[in-house]
């Protein structure tokens, strides 16, 4: 027996049965939202249960529904309730490209997805690479959020060493471009400004997130073939080969320094080898794959042209493979969308004027959720949900360090998303809630769909009325919310 728990049946064992009696009362009595559903995916699996919140938090996980008759109830059912979802790469163009997107618009089809706290890239005019450029986004987007947000903050190449003293509270990771396109005016081309970027995040603690691949490879076979003439070659014209140095590169400068290192849109079988070759090895080098990776093909960009076209570029079906195998066996660390949305008029320009990218954040849950059910139809839901959820909420909080974020526990924010596992429906046009008005997705038959989304507790989005919740998403600082310690409750 410990020594320092009462015996049972002393006074000291009443005692403290009858303050926790008392305890788990007040928690039960000022509930404010009870949750309840046969399908909670929590840290432990998949449950039936109750979700008592309060406060925005959850204070319990409990067996059974002990909250007064006054609290409000939603019931799940037979839905999955899952934590709300991040995605860790948007670009919601907040400030100087808001005529493509905005935050209303990216928000909006953020929870329409299931996603609740986002990571917004630095790309924007002007490009967002110092703290005063930070936090006057963040006033930009104050009132116009649906999600919780933080902004990666953009490398400057002429002063990597500012890296060394970044606040944690203005932001605790920096995006760096190795190579260039439409809307990336900061890429580092030199390898002394890398080699200094990298010793800079490690001295202060940052987390490098890197679009990988080498700008001065495609320059040089720019320089013999010339720019893609179509999308017939547009592939070909931006190889593998340009994301293989870049990795490489990565590899050597993380084991070299130490840095935490995240290669965002992985997109070839052998970058794919090549980090996880370098995980295995102890270094703290991850790598992200986005929707579009898993979902399109190079024979999708040859039939749809700027639609698919992306940076880097979507590759052939045995890298899209790889990609998958990654994710079933938790080699890639977050799903994320890369969510890059350009009007119609700027998709439809000549390939070597029109921009790579497209919107997803919206679709990017229900299109890998489609894409796990057709790939592996016998597998477990419950064995699949959970590394949906693991790919889209646990392991994004984790990297990141989102605390309070990605786990239906107590102390935990109270992010939920009420999803229909199995419900067929075709996304068109008239459901894109991203100001650009289209979607590459258009005409696909969707297995799953978001019924509900909760933040804090509140509902922003409901399709049994398709209504939206407050704009009131709040910025997350170097430790996202308050201490989820401070929260009461505890699993019952």
């Amino acid at each position: 027996m410990d020594r320092l728990s009462p015996a049972a049946g002393s006074p000291a064992a009443a005692s403290a049965v009858s303050r926790a009696a008392s305890a788990s009362a007040s928690a039960s009595a000022s509930v404010e939202l009870v949750v309840s559903g046969r399908r909670l995916v929590t840290p432990r699996g998949v449950r039936p249960g109750h979700l008592l919140i309060r406060g925005g938090r959850i204070t319990a996980v409990a067996d059974t529904d002990t909250a007064p008759a006054g609290a409000e109830r939603i019931d799940a059912g037979d839905h999955y309730v899952l934590p709300g979802l991040i995605d860790s790469h948007v670009h919601f163009r907040t400030p100087g490209l808001t005529y493509k997107e905005d935050w209303e618009h990216g928000s909006r089809a953020a929870v329409r997805g299931g996603v609740t706290t986002v990571m917004d890239m630095p790309n924007t005019v002007p490009p967002t690479l110092t703290a005063e450029a930070v936090l006057a986004k963040r006033a930009l987007v104050a009132g116009r959020s649906l999600v919780d947000h933080r902004f990666h903050i953009g490398l400057d190449p002429d002063r990597p060493e500012l890296l060394a003293d970044l606040d944690p509270a203005v932001a605790t990771s920096a995006k760096i471009f190795m190579a260039g396109h439409h809307t990336a005016p900061t890429v580092v081309r030199e390898p002394a400004q890398l080699e200094k970027a990298f010793a800079a995040a490690a001295e202060g603690g940052v987390q490098l997130v890197l679009h990988a691949e080498d700008d001065g490879l495609f320059a040089l076979l720019d320089a013999w073939w010339g720019e893609p003439g179509s999308y017939l070659e547009y592939e070909a014209r931006r190889p593998r080969t340009g994301g293989i140095v870049a990795v490489a590169k990565i590899i050597e400068l993380v084991r070299r320094y130490g840095t935490r290192a995240h290669i965002l849109h992985l997109s070839s079988a052998e970058e794919a080898d090549l980090v996880c070759a370098a995980r295995a090895a102890g270094l703290p080098v991850t790598f992200e794959v986005t929707g579009h990776h898993l979902s399109f093909t190079d024979e999708d960009t040859r039939r749809l042209g700027a639609r698919t076209r992306l940076s880097p570029s979507i590759r052939g079906r045995g890298d899209q493979d790889r990609l998958w195998r990654a994710v079933w066996a938790g080699q890639a660390t977050t799903v994320g969308s890369d969510h890059a949305p350009h009007t119609v008029a700027e998709k439809t320009r000549t390939p070597a004027q029109s921009p790579p990218g497209l919107p997803g954040v919206q679709e990017l849950a229900v299109a890998v959720w489609t894409g796990m059910r057709r790939r592996r139809p016998q597998e477990d839901p419950d064995t699949a949900i959970a590394r949906l959820a693991h790919h889209l909420s646990a392991a994004p909080a984790a990297l990141f360090r989102l605390p309070g974020k990605g786990r239906l526990e107590p102390g935990a924010d109270a992010d939920l998303v009420l999803f229909a596992p199995d419900e067929p429906w075709m996304f068109s046009a008239h459901d894109v809630e991203s100001k650009c008005g289209w979607s590459a997705y258009e005409g696909w038959t969707f297995t799953g769909r978001v019924e509900r989304t909760l933040r804090a507790g509140r509902t922003v989005w409901n399709r049994a009325d398709g209504s939206f919740g407050r704009y009131d998403g709040r910025p997350l600082g170097a430790t996202g919310t308050d201490d989820a310690a401070a929260a009461a409750g505890q699993e019952v």
